[in-house]
């Protein structure tokens, strides 16, 4: 009877320790520089699905090429920051939680022009800006304030974004 009592109150134990040895993954600070195209000087838009994993372990969900419609893709939801690999991009939403090397997040339209220059190609919901690694391409909102932010190493002519339609 002694030993059946040891065993069930070394398992509970060996349990309640192995619950507490949880390691939750914590996320470095994000830091996008916008001028030169990569996240944390080392994540390009060509960057491949295992670097970005490796150096930010914190992402919420990835897909694979084989099944993922707008190819491979990792994500992290809840910085607003999603990295589509196959298509050699990276898009920045409203909430980011990280950083910007230029403040672009809620700048007015209007304002762009002495960082940025003349846009390659002005739309009225958007604009692409020809940069050293590629393309940066800015969306307004309805009170022309950035609100979403793509980088690319593509040019203009070539890029293929993921939308529903893709």
């Amino acid at each position: 009877m002694k030993t059946i009592i040891l065993s069930l109150s070394a398992l509970l134990l060996s349990m309640a320790v192995s619950a507490q040895l949880k390691v939750e993954v914590k996320c470095p600070v994000i830091n996008v520089d916008v001028l030169n195209g990569n996240v944390n000087h080392i994540i390009i838009p060509t960057s491949n699905v295992a670097q970005i994993k490796s150096n930010l372990p914190c992402y919420s969900g990835f897909e694979e090429d084989i099944k993922a419609k707008c190819g491979s893709t990792v994500f992290y939801k809840d910085q607003d920051i999603y990295f589509f690999v196959s298509r050699n991009y990276i898009e920045i939403g409203p909430h980011f939680k990280g950083n910007l090397s230029v403040p672009l997040m809620g700048a007015s339209r209007n304002s762009l022009f002495r960082v940025l220059g003349d846009p390659e190609i002005k739309q009225p919901a958007w604009d692409a800006f020809k940069t050293s690694y590629g393309i940066l391409i800015l969306y307004y909102n309805k009170e022309n304030k950035v609100d979403k932010i793509q980088l690319s190493t593509q040019s203009a002519s070539t890029i293929k974004l993921c939308d529903e339609s893709n």
